[in-house]
């Protein structure tokens, strides 16, 4: 199954390195620093959170597009290293 917010061939490398789950707009109650374009993922706004497979503790939260997009550029880390 294709996880929300990724086309086939994301799918594909998500399915063999991340776990990644869609965290819909009701769920999201706080804002969170997207590491793919260094924004705020703002209270209220759907979006994903991703983790390399076995370390949970390396979660983050993008936004789809970003997540999306992430094999196409580099990650933007935040400068104070909080996510």
């Amino acid at each position: 199954m294709t996880p929300p917010g990724c086309d086939a061939a994301d799918a594909a490398d998500a399915a063999d390195e991340w776990q990644v789950r869609p965290v819909a707009g009701a769920d999201a109650r706080k804002p969170y620093r997207c590491p793919g374009c260094d924004q705020e993922i703002l209270p209220g706004i759907p979006h994903v959170v991703a983790w390399p497979d076995g370390d949970p503790t390396e979660r983050r939260h993008w936004h789809r597009v970003c997540w999306e997009a992430r094999n196409r550029r580099s990650a933007r880390w935040r400068r104070s290293g909080r996510h």
